[in-house]
């Protein structure tokens, strides 16, 4: 999940009009304050967290497909890191909800996560491949990453099941990856509009590791093969694990 560069690619781009001599953050000491809390298990880590501010004031300026000159919300994205709290499992960064400034922003959304701390544990030149991720709307823009999957009221209080998934590729170049494996995409997407409080418990379950591998050539009847914590192998035309199942093998082998 490679927030960073996605990002600086989408801020080379952003044109502001109405605010030029100074659109900057500016939040009042008073503003109200979001705080974000993620309960880390010890093999993962957090990413940074990539947090948007939206403009009304400060407008977007582009072209539209006729030429015709359209405006749009301006935005503007800081970086902040989730901080240890004491010598706790608890990591958190608060954000005040009123960004301030002459542009007068507000807090539009978050993109966070979790992710391997050590992938080398799964094999040498292995890299993360994503999963873990975390997206949060509090406005009724969509998000970067696009619109919410779910929508809640209140505080957003998510634990979520996530297993090791480790996949190899070789169409256009072997690569390894060791990804979370989770009952969505890369990332779950929600829209909080009242949420003050946003809690993260990923929940690893490292014994029951999945593994794919990808057809060597492209062929009809090729698909990726799946093996499964129970010894299982489907190749079924999935392109992620079957999360059902990886849910039923581990409840079964827990005695549920």
């Amino acid at each position: 999940m490679k927030l960073g560069h996605f990002a600086a690619f989408i801020a080379l781009f952003v044109g502001l009009s109405g605010c030029r001599q100074d659109y900057s953050l500016s939040p009042p000491a008073d503003s109200e304050k979001i705080t974000v809390t993620v309960k880390l298990p010890k093999e993962l880590k957090t990413e940074t967290m990539w947090v948007m501010y939206r403009s009304s004031t400060c407008k977007r300026v582009g072209t539209g497909a006729s030429g015709q000159r359209t405006e749009r919300d301006g935005y503007h994205s800081v970086y902040k890191e989730l901080e240890r709290q004491g010598q706790s499992d608890l990591y958190q960064v608060e954000l005040p909800k009123d960004g301030g400034g002459a542009c007068r922003w507000h807090l539009a959304n978050v993109t966070f996560g979790v992710v391997y701390a050590d992938p080398s544990r799964y094999g040498e030149n292995i890299i993360d491949g994503g999963g873990g991720g975390i997206v949060v709307i509090f406005d009724y823009n969509n998000s970067p990453r696009g619109g919410a999957d779910i929508e809640v009221d209140g505080d957003l209080i998510l634990k979520k099941d996530y297993y090791p998934w480790v996949s190899e590729s070789f169409l256009g170049g072997y690569r390894k990856h060791i990804s979370l494996a989770g009952e969505g995409g890369i990332y779950l997407k929600y829209k909080a509009l009242q949420a003050r409080r946003v809690y993260f418990e990923p929940v690893l379950h490292s014994d029951f590791l999945v593994y794919s591998v990808q057809p060597k050539e492209k062929k009809k009847g090729n698909h990726t093969a799946f093996t499964y914590p129970d010894g299982s192998i489907l190749a079924d035309g999935r392109s992620k694990p079957n999360f059902r199942k990886l849910q039923t093998i581990r409840l079964a082998a827990e005695g549920h």
